[in-house]
């Protein structure tokens, strides 16, 4: 890094000792803006890094619910409104038990870029809880996001900054916390984006991240002259975002062999589709079972505690959590001839992984660009609400498809401009950057 650039990640740290996640996506973005800032001299001048690197707003709250034996429980929530130049912010909400101000950071920073890469008026934020919705029951989901919502409805308008969902937010969620919202200010305004279809949701909205990673991935092969079809796939995870890049790399010809959630990952070389996939389904999304029901019901292969990426593949798709693919099971990947790799998760890759993929020539979508379908179709989600209007599913998942082209043509080409051709993370960030600072420097010093 320059030493302008490194003066910044020095004073982040400095700021924010504890914040190690936060650290980690502060460094990557930095490192690939210094051909940007070297061009820009205005950037500096400005002060933009400084700025962007320090959210507008940071919201932290207690949470207390009443559980199903009349105990009372505290949660801690969060939303963190990071960057606003382009429009509301908008990030989803996640629940786990992991989460504490440095992921919420982490999280909203990448939105900045990530929303911006969309071309969709939207701003960067984040937000969640420690709350697990996992083990609980519906009611007590409810009182939690009921009280959730009690605190954040402050914070929050269609103007201002739509949340939606993310790890451990789901449609039951978002309907609980949507319902609390509409309770509290009187109004039907389309706050949250993920809502079910029959008060205000968009169809394709549950498969769109899945659907956009494909659409990414199947357009950083087109550069090598190839396509998914007949490509084994390895992907991680169980939920939305897994669920759907099964179904669309079925529909595109290529096969996956795998998937995993926190107890383990299954391997199926014959492929997770047709009954398997409806199996799937119906698991993951009304039983809420773990995947080695999958591996018991089909007989194949259960890896307890282990990462599918030591199983031989093309393309991989990692679309868990962060930092799933570390050094060595990124040096593994490599070594099976993998030949593209596309973030399904937020930052699912360690930098010293990122490095050894960029270094072998292994096409590498980042999260910021590869997972942006979500986040574009809660902004088709949006538009829908503002203008009371329902879209056709053909019309949404063309929508999405021509914003994924765009985002990968964007990335592209500017990674050409900055004489690192294929670089998608070069390109990705220059790019998000580029939008937002020159709005920032349009508005004035704020």
């Amino acid at each position: 890094m320059s030493e302008y650039v490194n003066k910044i990640y020095e004073i982040v740290i400095e700021k924010d000792p504890e914040q190690p996640e936060f650290h980690q996506a502060v460094k990557e973005v930095l490192e690939s803006l210094v051909p940007a800032l070297e061009r820009h001299s205005i950037f500096k001048k400005e002060k933009i890094l400084e700025r962007i690197v320090e959210p507008e707003r940071v919201v932290m709250f207690r949470v207390p619910w009443l559980d199903d034996n009349d105990d009372i429980q505290i949660n801690r929530g969060f939303r963190v409104q990071f960057n606003s130049a382009l429009g509301p912010y908008k990030g989803g909400l996640r629940f786990h038990p992991s989460v504490y101000l440095g992921i919420m950071k982490f999280l909203g920073f990448e939105q900045i870029f990530k929303n911006s890469l969309t071309g969709l008026p939207m701003g960067g934020g984040k937000g969640g809880s420690d709350f697990d919705p996992k083990g609980k029951s519906n009611r007590e989901v409810m009182k939690f996001c009921q009280s959730f919502m009690l605190e954040l409805y402050r914070y929050i308008g269609p103007n201002v900054d739509v949340p939606a969902g993310d790890i451990g937010v789901g449609s039951r969620e978002i309907g609980f916390l949507y319902g609390q919202y509409r309770k509290i200010v009187n109004q039907n305004d389309g706050v949250l984006t993920g809502k079910g279809l029959e008060y205000g949701g968009s169809l394709i909205r549950p498969e769109a991240t899945g659907y956009g990673a494909t659409y990414f991935a199947e357009e950083m092969l087109k550069i090598k002259g190839l396509n998914l079809k007949g490509k084994i796939c390895t992907v991680s995870g169980s939920g939305n975002v897994a669920q759907y890049i099964v179904e669309k790399v079925n529909q595109f010809g290529g096969k996956v062999v795998s998937l995993s959630d926190s107890n383990g990952s299954i391997y199926d070389p014959e492929g997770i589709n047709g009954k398997k996939y409806e199996y799937l389904l119906e698991l993951k999304q009304i039983r809420r079972g773990r995947i080695k029901e999958y591996a018991e019901e089909f007989n194949v292969e259960y890896r307890p505690n282990k990462r599918p990426w030591d199983i031989k593949c093309d393309i991989a798709f990692p679309s868990a959590t962060e930092n799933e693919i570390e050094k060595a099971d990124a040096q593994n990947l490599v070594d099976n001839g993998v030949i593209a790799v596309t973030e399904g998760a937020n930052m699912p890759t360690s930098l010293e992984g990122t490095n050894i993929f960029l270094e072998a020539g292994v096409a590498f979508g980042p999260g910021k660009a590869a997972n942006a379908g979500g986040v574009a179709t809660s902004g088709l989600e949006m538009s829908q609400n503002a203008m009371r209007l329902s879209w056709p599913r053909e019309e949404v998942d063309a929508r999405l498809h021509e914003i994924m082209v765009n985002i990968h043509n964007t990335t592209y080409q500017v990674s050409k401009q900055y004489d690192k051709p294929g670089n998608y993370v070069l390109g990705a960030n220059i790019a998000g950057f580029l939008k937002v600072a020159n709005a920032m420097i349009a508005q004035g010093h704020w």
